[in-house]
């Protein structure tokens, strides 16, 4: 175990972890709400700073990132844990691992006192992971050609600490650093690590406080906050929704929705992403293509430049075209980029300059890292 970050000690041997919004109160010998971070005399320790339960590498596609060195891989790695409990995670056998076998249920309350549910089975003592240290973590990356290394699949923050770790090595070492997030984060912690990010892909799941609390174990505040923050200090920042049927999927909501992430920025990408079954939500279907494309629809008359229709490959909707001229620029299928043709940052047919990070892809760009270790 390692001393964690942000907390303060409290009386009668509590702790206040204040890494995330949830500012959970933590008695001797219990966790808070992540799973990950236990109160051991007084002490406030993560679990997971030297675990990791996942590592791939994955095109920068996949996160997904569209803006930021298309064409690319990322080394992506995850550990258990997560400080929400949606109830159709697509990753909860690694995400919701730390907190019991048994899945929460939709009435169970996911904000009780101290965040625990003593009538659940308890946390496993052991944590599942293979050890891991930052330095292993960026060696394994530069040997597998990446360009990035991506904090994913589960949520980077509340690994903090090993993310924080091997993000600063990476960068010593030219490789670049991506938060693949909730965006559950208190203020601090994001001022903390923003020096070290490149870009943050963020879900906004919902508009509305109610679906957050009750789906999801959250609230809509603090995520609409950390976006704008992101974004102010100057990370690339693309936006993810997951379109569920019969819950953000009205004309009201994702306009909504469509109309925040304008505010934030037209340069902002939005991402319309397929839902289908999993985990705890499994009465409703996959989202129908039609709905897909009406929210992209919306995001287009909201003034975002680029809106993406996620998980159904060769729809068309995940090209990206130039918000001047509607020229085709890059054509995608899946994860896989079929082709680029932006030029030195424009459009080849009006020169309007196009958003994001390095957009003429990452042909050359690996000499200036070192040799492999």
């Amino acid at each position: 175990m390692k001393e964690a970050l942000f907390y303060t000690k409290l009386a009668e041997g509590r702790v206040r972890c204040t890494l995330c919004p949830h500012d959970c109160s933590i008695r001797e010998g219990r966790r808070g709400a992540c799973g990950v971070r236990v109160n051991r005399g007084g002490v406030l320790y993560t679990l997971v700073a030297d675990r990791v339960v996942s590592r791939a590498l994955d095109p920068i596609e996949k996160k997904p990132f569209f803006h930021f060195y298309p064409g690319s891989t990322s080394y992506s790695i995850a550990t258990v844990g997560c400080n929400l409990r949606c109830l159709f995670c697509q990753n909860w056998e690694i995400s919701q691992w730390p907190k019991g076998r048994r899945p929460l249920d939709a009435h169970e309350d996911p904000e009780a006192p101290d965040r625990v549910w003593p009538q659940r089975e308890a946390a496993p003592e052991r944590i599942l992971g293979e050890r891991v240290t930052p330095e292993q973590l960026v060696a394994a990356a530069i040997r597998s050609g990446a360009h990035s290394i991506a904090y994913t699949y589960t949520e980077p923050t509340i690994f903090y600490e090993l993310a924080y770790e091997t993000a600063t090595l990476a960068r010593a070492r030219g490789l670049k650093n991506l938060f693949v997030t909730n965006g559950f984060i208190s203020e601090p912690a994001l001022r903390q690590i923003v020096p070290l990010l490149d870009g943050a892909n963020v879900d906004l799941k919902f508009f509305k406080e109610d679906s957050y609390r009750r789906i999801a174990g959250a609230r809509l505040h603090p995520i609409l906050e950390a976006i704008r923050l992101y974004r102010t200090l100057g990370v690339w920042v693309e936006v993810t929704t997951l379109v569920i049927p019969g819950l953000n999927d009205s004309e009201e909501e994702l306009r909504q929705i469509a109309e925040f992430v304008a505010s934030v920025g037209p340069e902002v990408p939005w991402h319309v992403s397929q839902f289908y079954p999993a985990y705890k939500m499994l009465d409703r279907g996959r989202t129908p293509v039609v709905t897909l494309r009406q929210a992209r629809a919306i995001g287009l008359e909201a003034g975002l430049r680029y809106v993406y229709e996620g998980n159904v490959p060769g729809e068309g909707g995940e090209h990206t075209y130039c918000y001047t001229c509607q020229a085709l620029l890059i054509a995608r299928y899946g994860f896989v980029l079929l082709r680029n043709r932006i030029r030195q940052g424009r459009c080849p047919e009006c020169g309007t300059p196009i958003d994001g990070v390095e957009m003429d892809g990452i042909e050359e760009r690996h000499a200036s890292r070192g040799s492999p270790v």
